[in-house]
């Protein structure tokens, strides 16, 4: 694809040779020419100095460097569109495999990919355009909406409910039992029944190995829009609000409930029957065992402000340069004997 043709598709201003030839994408280290790369960090601002890229994305104000520039307001989110131009995942035709077991009882949609030992149960509604992989179970009573994409080996159980354009990644659990248990006098434990659903609203993508837990009575509710990363915990009756984050190997407690837009780095904790507000921020490995307020940055164990957290750690880091210096006060001014 010609240089100028690559900066009219994003809406780029093009700063060199129009007529260079680009034919793929690559991050800024590894880039060879004939490659698009990017910068949206600014750790990585002197490689754009040293890059074999053939033309580079930057924001509006980024210095000159030797290679030829795009510039635009988000260079992150403009390369994401460009990977889409040079990489075209599989395309998967309309049939049912000879293995597949549907359920005479279900509903399957125009334009169906049922894929290999796929199992479809009693009662099941599946809207237009889906792909299911290899080994995908939807329970009895599942109903999804259109442009489902189930990858190998995810599952969905008994009467949840999927919107549209949702996606499964390799492994996902989406309604497993949640982890309900009442002791007995006995000290031995009684299962709670889970009889709510998991509901996963439009445009929701859950990515490997992740298991989204049904409710014991009420429902588990992912929002449009929403994230989840590989090796998620989300328990039972919690909410989640439009377009958060959830990061790798965060794990939620049954009946949290997420605001809008929130983004929970990686290994975030959060205690059960909380909630956290709009817009917030959990730093990574971040233990929350109260509310959050909307808008807040907070990071550390129990979970603090950032910056309150930041002064934290480098107060801790100094201690024993405290300690020394404490020490050696305290054997100058020991009066000799």
């Amino acid at each position: 694809m010609r240089l100028a043709d690559l900066a009219k598709h994003l809406g780029a201003t093009l700063e060199g040779d129009p007529d260079a030839v680009i034919t793929g994408v690559a991050p800024i280290e590894a880039a060879a020419e004939g490659d698009l790369s990017f910068i949206a960090n600014p750790r990585y601002t002197p490689l754009a100095r040293t890059t074999k890229a053939s033309a580079v994305l930057v924001e509006p104000d980024f210095q000159q460097i030797p290679v030829a520039t795009l510039r635009i307001e988000n260079p992150y989110l403009a390369f994401a569109r460009s990977i889409a131009l040079f990489y075209q995942p599989p395309v998967y035709a309309a049939g049912i495999h000879p293995t597949a077991v549907i359920a005479p009882t279900a509903k399957i949609g125009a334009n169906a990919h049922i894929g290999p030992y796929v199992v479809v149960g009693d009662h099941v509604v599946l809207g237009e355009n889906a792909v299911l992989l290899a080994h995908v179970v939807l329970y009895p009573h599942v109903r999804v909406g259109k442009n489902f994409l189930a990858h190998a080996h995810s599952v969905v159980r008994e009467h949840c409910r999927l919107g549209d354009n949702v996606v499964l990644q390799n492994g996902a659990i989406i309604g497993a039992d949640g982890f309900g248990f009442a002791k007995l006098p006995d000290g031995s434990w009684h299962k709670i029944p889970q009889s709510g659903p998991a509901v996963l609203e439009d445009s929701v993508e859950v990515q490997a190995l992740s298991c989204v837990d049904r409710a014991s009575i009420g429902e588990t509710r992912i929002r449009s829009g929403v994230k989840i990363d590989n090796l998620v915990q989300v328990g039972h009756g919690s909410s989640v609000g439009d377009n958060t984050l959830l990061c790798s190997q965060v794990g939620l407690s049954g009946s949290t409930h997420v605001g809008k837009g929130v983004i929970l780095a990686g290994q975030v904790g959060v205690a059960g029957h909380l909630t956290i507000g709009d817009g917030a921020i959990a730093t990574a490995q971040s233990g929350i065992p109260s509310d959050v307020e909307p808008g807040k940055v907070v990071s550390g164990y129990p979970a603090v402000d950032n910056r309150h957290w930041l002064r934290t750690v480098a107060a801790v880091n100094r201690l024993p340069e405290l300690i020394r210096s404490l020490r050696s006060r305290q054997t100058e001014t020991v009066p000799k004997q």
